[in-house]
């Protein structure tokens, strides 16, 4: 247990209150919040709470998740935790299956510069894990049980008209020229820090893909065959449950969400976190059954072909990847390794051929 105090959203009456507003909570009123736990990630703090109430609470809680900014990351136009408090309040509710824990309440506030935000969601702490200690990949079972529940998630939106609409935005030409401008100048910046550890074959290779940007850009303005990605969809932004019971395999932390095509999340997934020798024994048989999950979630007119295509071109765009994550600070330990394996994909794939 910890002494800390309390944030303002885990103040007993605002519990209260929140549980009430999600259905979680009928007379009975929070009494007490406990801390049991603190600790940072690299772009939020988590809090485990334990709640005790005055009243018969039913099926409220006994614990919950705070989730709220990382001291860190509260800076001048910094705008984490606006897109995964978005993702709870018009993503997750108006899902049938679910694929993600329960929020009892999302808030996000920007006054002037300053930012404050926090998410009250279910705690999985006695019912799921993490499949494996980051970075080891998980086992087979373990593996396709996660590609499940992602392509149940993607084909639930697939093609979905809300899209765009109600639920997310559309990237238009613009905001794509504009995207490729950033690349290019954030571009300078990371040659500039990395000197002559960037090889000019890397580098020329980022230059060609700003190059013929706009044209790989079109599969996105199509709009067709598009869900909703994760954008950060790593093996270890799941929770399955434990000891191989029974149960939903949720996702969680959706800072990054988007939408584009559902190869997005698998390149990341696969062709940024594995080395070639796992990856190529572990790859096509990993996109087979994805690919026929999504059949089975009602997907039509996608073959495997398509799906092949579409991973291809992500894993090129995804070169960027650890670009983006060195100019937010995250640790050299990640967007090092990403910058290596994702590269070593590239080749693999033969990934150059679609710039021609």
């Amino acid at each position: 247990m910890t002494t800390e105090p309390l944030p303002s959203a885990a103040e007993p009456t605002h519990l209260t209150e929140a549980l009430r507003r999600a259905g979680a909570l009928g007379d009975a009123r929070v009494r007490a919040v406990e801390v049991i736990s603190t600790r940072p990630t690299i772009l939020s703090h988590i809090v485990r709470l334990r709640l005790d109430y005055d009243g018969a609470p039913g099926a409220a809680p006994a614990t919950l998740i705070l989730k709220t900014a990382h001291p860190a990351r509260r800076m001048p136009g910094w705008n984490a935790g606006r897109q995964e408090v978005a993702f709870y309040n018009q993503v997750a509710g108006a899902m049938q299956r679910r694929v993600v824990p329960r929020c009892f309440e999302g808030h996000w506030e920007k006054q002037g510069e300053d930012v404050t935000w926090h998410l009250l969601l279910e705690d999985l702490t006695e019912s799921h894990a993490a499949a494996t200690a980051w970075p080891v990949p998980p086992a087979t079972a373990q593996r396709e049980r996660i590609l499940a529940a992602w392509a149940q998630f993607h084909a639930a939106w697939w093609d979905d008209p809300r899209l765009g609409s109600s639920v997310g935005t559309w990237s238009d030409r613009d905001g794509m020229t504009r995207y490729l401008e950033r690349f290019s100048e954030e571009l300078k910046r990371f040659s500039d820090r990395l000197g002559d550890r960037l090889s000019r074959e890397r580098r020329d290779l980022y230059e060609q893909l700003i190059a013929a940007g706009a044209r790989l850009n079109e599969r996105t303005l199509g709009r067709r065959h598009m869900t909703i990605v994760h954008g950060d969809a790593h093996f270890w932004n799941c929770f399955v449950p434990k000891d191989g019971a029974d149960g939903e395999v949720l996702l969680f932390d959706w800072d990054s969400w988007r939408l584009d095509p559902a190869t997005d999340d698998l390149a990341y997934m696969m062709a940024m976190h594995w080395y070639p020798e796992f990856r190529q024994r572990v790859e096509k048989p990993a996109l087979d059954c994805y690919h026929a999950e999504l059949l089975a979630g009602g997907v039509r007119g996608y073959d495997r072909a398509a799906l092949g295509n579409d991973y291809r071109l992500s894993v090129l765009w995804h070169i960027a990847t650890p670009m983006w994550q060195a100019s937010i600070n995250v640790p050299p330990v990640i967007w090092w390794n990403n910058l290596e394996r994702i590269f070593m994909a590239v080749d693999d794939l033969d990934c150059r051929d679609l710039l021609s």
